[in-house]
């Protein structure tokens, strides 16, 4: 029997858009004459849907986006589960459809709801109590949800043992971090061990808000995977059922190329889903401005894509020279709008308050201020997108200015480490094969350029260091001792620690970015503004 994969890309709320896209696929499977066609997890609606769920209207459009689709597939030989909410009763249930047809066959309901980390499922849904047993030809198979295999010992999945199954369906929106495919991959051979049946795992792609979801869809046996279909990749695939003795060997990417490519997805689907033409970005000379403008043409397309240097007084002539080359090599459109003047009259104003002060983060933040303000008006006057640079090091100790340097619409570096931007920048003049981010950029010493002789390490230490101590306290929960313990200096721990935890209001108010670490700020990292802590 030939199954259809649909690893689609489906936009949260476009019901119409996505009702559109899934018939498409239903023409397209039944063309390469495949009898059953498998939809992700809440394709329908796109995910999370979130509060959306709690709008009548929103599930009324849903089950007559249903009714169409159904009545789309009568008279065709392929069946289909189709993921989407469902409401029994007074219940709502994260659901997949057995459509055959035109008619809904049966419906089969999540047994385990997610609640933990990005996931909020017991706010919206009800945990389903029935298994499902759908058959195609002369193939018996159940479905399952996501979370319904990650705990193959709990809810409904204990109870498929021993149905003599050909295979199990798992629809799935599982967002992507760096190595989550190795986690994936594990869970689904120990699953279809239990289960003495393969798996056929059909998972979401494209970029929703912070979350990002990478495919990855495969069929894997007890003995391991049988097939695979790459990250990143958008189309309706194929594969066969019995499945051959034959085993592959999965590639694992590196982490730096598979955050790139979540990068990447993640802005071009955050910039086209939310109806922005344009994205501009505040180029420094610095490597984090570098690489997000780098992913942004790689994303949009270097039409799309508009560069503004704001050169003041301590901007060096070698930082202004990498943003013209840097320009170049993108093939962008860049503006130079020098700010000394604006920076001028802005201390000419508060010198009767500060005339008896010294020069400090008070005079460097209004530098920041005022390039966040060029590129809002920027944004307003023409409806660009403004892509904010500072990456996860950064935003983890609060080295940031609010109302500066993270004024705009999307971070895109947000969850990066700046270790990995040094990582992230070399893969991608690999990747082109050519010096497009130069050298001088990723060699010199990061610097924010708001002062003489500024380095980040002076206030920072080493971000080899840092980003030790960041992963342990933030990713890991680590206890201060704990990381001590590891060798680094005491000192510094605490003096980092106490940065995290006093940047959270920092962070309230910074712009939504992609998630590419298990742990990233916002969904996954819930800390209180106001806490006494030692």
């Amino acid at each position: 029997m030939k199954i259809a994969i649909a690893q689609l890309n489906p936009c949260v709320g476009d019901i119409k858009g996505n009702l559109k896209l899934a018939l498409s696929a239903v023409d397209e499977a039944e063309k390469n004459k495949a009898s059953l066609l498998v939809f992700p997890e809440m394709f329908l609606t796109g995910y999370p849907p979130e509060d959306l769920l709690f709008r009548r209207s929103f599930l009324v459009e849903c089950a007559s986006a249903l009714k169409r689709f159904s009545r789309g597939v009568k008279g065709k030989r392929v069946a289909v589960v189709m993921g989407l909410p469902w409401q029994d009763g007074d219940g709502l249930y994260n659901s997949a459809a057995f459509i055959r047809d035109g008619r809904v066959i049966d419906v089969y309901f999540k047994g385990l709801l997610p609640n933990y980390g990005v996931f909020d499922e017991k706010r919206y849904f009800l945990e389903g109590k029935r298994k499902c047993i759908w058959q195609v030809g002369t193939m018996r198979f159940a479905p399952t949800i996501c979370e319904d295999l990650w705990d193959p010992d709990s809810g409904i999945v204990p109870n498929l043992k021993n149905e003599s199954l050909d295979f199990v369906v798992n629809l799935s929106a599982s967002p992507f971090h760096m190595g989550k495919m190795r986690q994936r991959l594990n869970v689904l051979k120990k699953a279809s061990k239990r289960l003495g049946a393969p798996v056929v795992y059909v998972n979401l792609i494209g970029g929703q808000d912070e979350l990002i979801f990478d495919g990855g869809s495969m069929v894997i046996s007890s003995s391991g995977l049988v097939s695979f279909i790459p990250q990143f990749k958008e189309g309706v695939f194929y594969t066969s059922m019995p499945v051959s003795g034959r085993l592959i060997t999965p590639r694992f990417p590196r982490r730096e190329e598979e955050a790139f490519y979540a990068l990447v997805m993640g802005v071009r689907d955050y910039t086209r889903k939310n109806g922005f033409s344009k994205v501009i970005v505040g180029l420094s000379g610095g490597i984090d401005s570098a690489l997000t403008a780098a992913i942004a043409v790689e994303a949009l397309g270097r039409e799309s894509v508009v560069g503004v240097s704001m050169p003041s007084r301590f901007n060096s002539q070698q930082t202004q020279d990498d943003v013209r080359r840097l320009s170049e090599n993108l093939g962008i459109d860049c503006y130079w709008i020098p700010i000394d003047d604006i920076f001028s009259q802005f201390l000419n104003a508060l010198h009767p308050l500060f005339k008896e002060t010294e020069f400090d983060k008070a005079e460097e933040n209004i530098q920041a201020r005022i390039r966040g303000t060029i590129l809002m008006a920027i944004s307003n006057k023409f409806g660009w997108l403004v892509l904010t640079t500072g990456n996860k090091s950064e935003m983890s100790v609060g080295y940031a200015t609010l109302y500066g340097d993270m004024a705009g619409g999307f971070g895109v570096l947000k969850d990066v480490p700046k270790t990995l931007v040094w990582r992230l920048a070399r893969f991608y003049n690999r990747l082109k094969k050519r010096e497009v981010i130069p050298n001088s950029i990723i060699r010199r010493p990061p610097s924010a350029e708001l002062r003489l002789d500024q380095r980040d390490e002076d206030a920072l230490g080493s971000y080899s260091i840092l980003d030790r101590v960041i992963d342990m306290y933030v990713e890991e929960h680590r206890p201060v001792d704990e990381i001590i313990s590891t060798g680094i200096d005491p000192d510094y721990v605490r003096r980092v620690v106490r940065m995290i935890d006093r940047a959270e209001y920092k962070r309230r108010q910074a712009p939504p970015g992609i998630k590419i670490t298990p742990l990233a700020f916002g969904r996954d990292w819930r800390m209180p503004i106001t806490k006494a802590l030692d």
